[in-house]
């Protein structure tokens, strides 16, 4: 117990040292960020996964004292990113806002986007919407941050402020800043998503595995955001946990790809194996056709790659330069224009994604459609591609282990 008022002033009632005071503050800010990546992202917004009702409820508990987010508008809002990815509508994208303004005015971003009370209505259904939220966890938001802040005070006294000040900036820095923000413009990609999202570390430790963002646009509805062999999401080591404790159902992960051996004609396997992991035949088409055509390119030319093409236009090639300026997707094109074979690859690219995006509802249609691609690949005389098609030809989905 503290001895004066400074001593209470200084330290609260339970006078702490730097070192115990770092360690609640870690606990605390992971326990912040679980909330978050556990509860209101894989749970509420994507539905991958339930908590038994004591867990989801002190997941609320803790959002609204340490955040006095509202579950009901941070859902809505990431399922509008989701929805209009890299477009003026998404909130938050750097493509089109930069990325200057997302790292670093997220919040203001965020409030923004709270106000667009349609989208709100649209996108923030199935969300909490029993007594305690209605009664105070929305209409009384921001006095949770306060009652934490006099908590603080009263147990750690001014350190406990400034614990209170880092704990408030801990989510708009690290989910609006550099989840938003970076997580859409550094990083390694495994898939080739129609966004710009990428992982920025195959270790996804520090904001709950959420920096493996590229594998969440990947499979948005997973509850696991690790995909590699290599790669580590601790928010899916939380959830086993709390799945062997009888307090998470895991209800959705990413299907596994199988590739069957021997498959003469796509069939519907095929088609809807390759309906969910598209990107990933995406991925495979750069890696395993683009890649080392430009390399032969390259040594046809008696030059090397980086000088032959530059990276940026490269990766353009796997999209039609999408996300380039224009004056570098033109630049593309016309490098394209130059090159038969490349020029054939990228219009086969292009075909394949047509068939893949297409809205049609005819199954059959669209199984016509990949057999006559696969053909077409096939009769091209170009060996990667017709490599390609027929590991494609195999596609089929496992049983996936959760």
């Amino acid at each position: 117990m503290p001895a004066s008022l400074l001593d209470f002033l200084t330290g609260g009632l339970v006078q702490p040292g730097w070192i115990a005071l770092a360690v609640y503050l870690l606990v605390a800010t992971q326990l912040t960020i679980f909330s978050v990546t556990l509860y209101l992202h894989r749970s509420i917004a994507h539905r991958g996964v339930d908590f038994h009702p004591l867990l989801a409820h002190f997941f609320r508990f803790w959002n609204w004292i340490t955040t006095s987010m509202i579950p009901r508008e941070w859902a809505a809002i990431h399922r509008k990113h989701h929805a209009k990815c890299e477009t003026e509508e998404d909130p938050h994208s750097p493509v089109v806002k930069g990325i200057g303004n997302v790292f670093w005015h997220g919040v203001e971003l965020y409030r923004e986007a709270r106000a667009d009370r349609a989208s709100i209505e649209q996108y923030g259904k199935g969300c909490p919407d029993d007594w305690i939220e209605r009664k105070l966890y929305t209409p009384h938001a921001t006095m949770g941050p306060t009652l934490l802040l006099f908590l603080s005070f009263v147990l750690f006294g001014f350190k406990g402020v400034a614990i209170w000040a880092i704990q408030m900036a801990w989510i708009p820095f690290w989910a609006a800043g550099v989840v938003n923000g970076l997580g859409h413009w550094w990083g390694y990609r495994n898939f080739e998503t129609d966004d710009t999202a990428t992982n920025l570390s195959p270790w996804g430790v520090w904001i709950g595995g959420e920096e493996l963002h590229n594998n969440h646009h990947a499979f948005p509805s997973s509850a696991k955001f690790a995909l590699r062999k290599w790669e580590f999401d601790i928010g899916w080591a939380a959830i086993r946990a709390a799945q062997a404790l009888g307090l998470a159902k895991v209800l959705r992960v990413a299907p596994a790809l199988d590739v069957r051996p021997n498959i003469n004609v796509p069939d519907m396997d095929t088609m809807k194996a390759l309906l969910a992991h598209r990107f990933q035949a995406m991925t495979d088409f750069k890696r395993g056709v683009l890649a080392p055509a430009l390399q032969e390119e390259a040594a046809a030319r008696g030059t090397r790659l980086r000088r032959l093409l530059p990276r940026k236009l490269r990766h353009g090639l796997a999209d039609d330069g999408r996300w380039l300026k224009p004056e570098a997707r033109a630049q593309m094109h016309a490098w394209v224009e130059e090159s038969p074979r490349i020029r054939a690859l990228v219009e086969a690219r292009a075909r394949l994604a047509q068939v893949l995006t297409a809205r049609s509802h005819d199954a059959a249609e669209r199984l016509h459609q990949l057999q006559a691609w696969c053909r077409e690949a096939e009769a091209s005389g170009i060996h990667a591609l017709q490599a390609y098609a027929a590991r494609l030809k195999g596609y089929s989905l496992q049983a996936t282990r959760a």
